[in-house]
């Protein structure tokens, strides 16, 4: 039995993280304009196809839109993708999103993704940070059997409520778990 350390996991999400940017999630290098125009798509996909977002919105101190984040795996997998992050309905700061794993998967899948900062606090943390990393204070607003996203007052009260939504691909579920956010410049 090998012996797999942490070197080597660091070491193969980065190679999975390599290889899934160079697949190119369609944001590529045009700047901050490109990255506003998708951030503007996927909101107006969003608020259209799930109205009960726009609740969830109006009450946010902001938002991390990520357009289109990009995972690809076989047994070592990553993803990479590029956003914006709104406040009062204006950029203020442009991010990407990476994220590496290992384990039983294979396969690649697109998804859309929004974290909705409940709280001026949750807000505050994620934009001193150097880099943020998803994890237990994510509260997910789940799909229903209507393809309605729900939000309840449980998620209305979590510092961070995230939407997963438009996901396409051969990979089964997607999950912000292990996903750092890194501020950057495009």
């Amino acid at each position: 039995m090998s012996n797999f350390t942490r070197r080597s996991f660091t070491l193969a999400a980065l190679a999975g993280a390599t290889v899934t940017a160079a697949c190119n999630n369609g944001v590529g290098s045009q700047g901050s304009s490109r990255i506003d125009a998708r951030v503007d798509s996927t909101l107006n996909y969003l608020f259209t196809q799930y109205p009960n977002t726009q609740e969830i919105a109006a009450r946010s101190a902001g938002m991390l839109v990520m357009p289109l984040i990009t995972e690809a795996g076989f047994l070592a997998g990553g993803g990479y993708g590029r956003g914006a992050l709104r406040i009062n309905g204006s950029t203020v700061d442009y991010y990407s999103a990476a994220k590496g794993s290992f384990g039983l998967q294979i396969g690649g899948q697109q998804f859309s993704h929004v974290l909705f900062f409940m709280t001026e606090e949750s807000l505050g943390q994620f934009r001193r940070s150097s880099g943020w990393v998803a994890g237990a204070d994510v509260e997910y607003v789940f799909k229903d059997e209507g393809e309605n996203l729900r939000a309840d007052t449980t998620t209305l009260n979590a510092p961070v409520a995230a939407v997963i939504f438009g996901q396409a691909g051969l990979m089964a579920g997607a999950s912000l778990e292990g996903v750092k956010y890194t501020r950057i410049i495009p």
